[in-house]
């Protein structure tokens, strides 16, 4: 099953955001070769300007071995990473950026910022991670939520992470939504919390009345993303076996699915932080400068 406004690859995202208006993403720790790929490669295609903070020589040196002119791009010394995380917030708060990415710097770092009680940009609700992944082999966008932010979710906890998915997507245009609440096994055990955790989360009506998602759980990763699964298992649902959202019950499953789909499945991904007054673009400093030209994309989307 297709509906409308769904994605299916990163590059529709970058289309999209190319064909919008000019945005301007802060880059917190920018002296980084793969990420200064990306920024001037969404220069080029008309996504994102930037403002590069971080080690300026070193930005400027990266710059013209890649090809550009450091003078066509705005750049703000800093020395370590939370210095270079709070001048990128900074950067936001004075209106000279729509959102920020992550360079070479710990997550820890850039969320403190994020978060910093003078500065903040944080909004008025919970903060979740959303990791977008296209997969050789499935037709559409897999989301995958939360593997980067959230260690131990209460249930309170996750019906946020997921209201924040689904807000994300209807942002995107989709008018309706699969979510499966990934689980050991789809048997609901007392002495398993997720498991009931997930029960619990399904039955809620706000996700057909406000978003018109559709909720499963618990479910295995099995028939949350495969037809055949589901069919050889008997198990029928709405949206069973052609997910959209894969909420996951703990934030090492979902780091460990991710960078197994990275790693031996090719995926390709784009990460973002939602919950904030701007989006905050969230991916692995290992991950490749395509992985951050389609971040800066996502985040021109949904900015």
């Amino acid at each position: 099953m297709d509906t409308k406004g769904r994605l299916h690859s990163m590059q529709e995202i970058i289309d999209r955001a190319a064909a919008m208006p000019e945005r301007c993403a802060a880059v917190a720790a920018a002296h980084d070769r793969d990420v200064l790929k990306a920024v001037i490669e969404a220069k080029k295609l008309g996504v994102a300007e930037a403002v590069l903070v971080g080690h300026a020589d070193e930005i400027e040196a990266i710059l013209k071995e890649l090809g550009a002119d450091p003078a066509e791009f705005a750049i703000v010394p800093a020395e370590d990473g939370p210095d270079c995380a709070a001048k990128a917030v900074q950067a936001v708060r004075e209106g000279r950026a729509n959102c920020i990415l992550k360079g070479l710097l710990q997550t820890g770092d850039l969320m403190r910022a994020v978060l910093n009680r003078e500065t903040s940009i944080r909004g008025e609700g919970l903060l979740s991670h959303l990791m977008f992944y296209e997969v050789p082999g499935y037709p559409k966008l897999l989301v995958n939520t939360d593997g980067g932010l959230t260690p131990a979710p209460t249930l309170e906890q996750k019906e946020g992470i997921l209201e924040n998915a689904a807000k994300a997507l209807k942002a995107l245009g989709y008018d309706r939504i699969f979510a499966s609440c990934v689980c050991g096994a789809e048997a609901v055990n007392p002495k398993i919390p997720a498991t009931t955790d997930a029960e619990y989360l399904a039955a809620l009506p706000k996700w057909k009345e406000q978003y018109n998602m559709d909720v499963i759980g618990p479910v295995g990763l099995d028939l949350a993303v495969s037809k055949e699964a589901c069919a050889h298992k008997h198990f029928t649902a709405p949206g069973a076996g052609e997910a959209d959202v894969l909420l996951v019950p703990a934030y090492e499953v979902g780091n460990a699915l991710g960078k197994a789909l990275t790693l031996f499945a090719g995926a390709k991904n784009a990460g973002i932080v939602v919950g904030a007054k701007v989006p905050v673009l969230l991916v692995s400093r290992s991950d490749t400068a395509q992985a951050k030209l389609a971040s800066i994309a996502l985040g021109c989307l949904l900015g």
